[in-house]
């Protein structure tokens, strides 16, 4: 059996790849694990919160998972469909052991997932993975724990202790809600956040149009949200907002666009961010976490504002451990999945949205204006099918990448690395201009083309 557990979970075809059985005896291994490496709380057993988002097979996996956790002594909170980044917050506010998210993210329907946060909050290490992997394979323990079966309780109002928590993080002055005057187009994927994204934003007082919010259990991440940005950038030009939030289906991503319809990526909030905190004198270190496949333009604009980058594999839980071994309180990827290590435990993107808002009304600025912090490079990406040991192998992909490199110059980046996912070489060029960035990618593209 290869390993189980992926970059972000176990994942796979709802009712396929990730079964009912697989889940409730993942559920119980992880009990096992997670549930009673510690003294238990006042009931003498271990207690897990478990959230998912709105996926037609969420249910019957929450059910399994519930039925494992129960029939292993662990005591049950269901917060029913609520965003990760939540449940992560509510397994160190409920003192619990662990937490348990059923969801795909930006995946679209038919997969899910089930994810395990540590007591605290905090995503599992890969030995402990391991282990849990270890008691599944040996079998599905018979007997039961001394504090025998736990309880399952509904708390679904705990969502409440969420929203209070995203609100007191911004800090403002209690007589005028902080984005105040601004008129805001959020879009939840018909995911997790349908529900919270638009009040906490309406609660920080932004005038808000909520879309993506009508999830039937299988319309999750089509056409919309954070992989589809084309909606909530109609609805910015439509409604006349001054901007535009998009999440994916389990909320732990946030991309924006402009007044108009223009599209803000990570890169570009993490510089907003980034250069407020500095200048608020609560950025730690001035440094910020980004992966390998930041954009050039975020590199020099870091490097003007007098900013240090740590740069990482691609991967938050990369980017949260950078963070964590440097003390540091910002870090995220370009794809949205943004950390405030002063306010959560992992990428939070109804967080991310509303700190970028705070950021502009402080201010008074539009999101076009504060964005101009960075230029974004043109930045070509190609995925080559084939055998990555081949390529890298391959004394003809090296002249390439050594010619392209060559070619770029101080003006541009060659990235060629193997997917951590899929059976394929990723190629990323970076140019000031786009016809040479396309033209360099092609090239090299082609040539791990003959190579493997």
């Amino acid at each position: 059996m290869g390993r189980l557990f992926g970059t972000d979970g176990v994942r796979g075809v709802a009712g396929s790849d990730l079964t009912a059985r697989l889940a409730l005896d993942l559920s119980v291994a992880a009990a096992h694990e997670l549930g009673f490496s510690r003294v238990a709380g006042p009931s003498g057993r271990p207690r897990a919160v478990v959230g998912r988002d709105p996926r037609a097979s969420g249910e019957f996996l929450e059910a399994a998972v519930v039925a494992g956790l129960a029939s292993s002594g662990v005591d049950v909170f269901r917060l029913g469909v609520i965003p990760t980044p939540a449940v992560a917050y509510l397994t160190k506010a409920l003192d619990a052991d662990f937490g348990v998210v059923l969801s795909a993210s930006h995946n679209p329907a038919p997969d899910n997932g089930i994810k395990f946060f540590a007591r605290g909050g905090r995503k599992l290490p890969d030995a402990v993975e391991d282990r849990i992997e270890g008691l599944l394979e040996a079998g599905r323990p018979a007997e039961l724990p001394a504090a025998g079966f736990g309880r399952v309780v509904d708390a679904q109002a705990d969502q409440e202790r969420y929203l209070d928590h995203l609100l007191n993080s911004l800090n403002g002055d209690p007589h005028r809600p902080p984005l105040t005057g601004l008129r805001v187009v959020v879009d939840c994927a018909h995911g997790a956040a349908y529900a919270i994204a638009p009040e906490a934003l309406r609660r920080a007082g932004a005038e808000v149009i909520a879309i993506g919010v009508e999830p039937d259990g299988h319309n999750i991440n089509q056409g919309c949200g954070s992989t589809c940005l084309e909606a909530v950038s109609a609805a910015v030009l439509a409604q006349g907002a001054d901007a535009g939030i998009a999440h994916d289906g389990d909320a732990d991503r946030c991309l924006a666009v402009d007044a108009e319809g223009q599209v803000v990526d990570g890169d570009q909030i993490l510089a907003v961010l980034a250069t407020s905190l500095k200048e608020e004198g609560r950025l730690a270190g001035d440094t910020v976490v980004v992966t390998v496949m930041s954009n050039l333009g975020f590199r020099l604009a870091m490097d003007d504002a007098g900013i240090h980058v740590v740069e990482t594999p691609v991967g938050d839980r990369y980017v949260l451990e950078a963070m964590l071994a440097g003390h540091h309180v910002l870090g995220g990827e370009q794809s949205g999945h943004i950390i405030l290590a002063d306010h959560a435990t992992t990428g939070d993107g109804i967080l991310t949205g509303l700190h970028l808002l705070a950021v502009l009304a402080r201010r008074g600025v539009t999101l076009a204006e504060a964005v101009k912090v960075m230029t974004r490079y043109p930045q070509v990406l190609i995925n080559v099918p084939g055998d990555k040991a081949r390529a890298s192998a391959s004394p003809e992909v090296a002249s390439a990448i050594e010619a392209a490199r060559s070619e770029l110059g101080s003006t541009g980046r060659i990235l060629v690395r193997p997917s951590g996912t899929e059976p394929k070489i990723r190629v990323m060029v970076e140019a000031v201009d786009p016809h040479q960035a396309e033209s360099v990618a092609r090239r090299v593209a082609d040539t791990i083309q003959q190579a493997v």
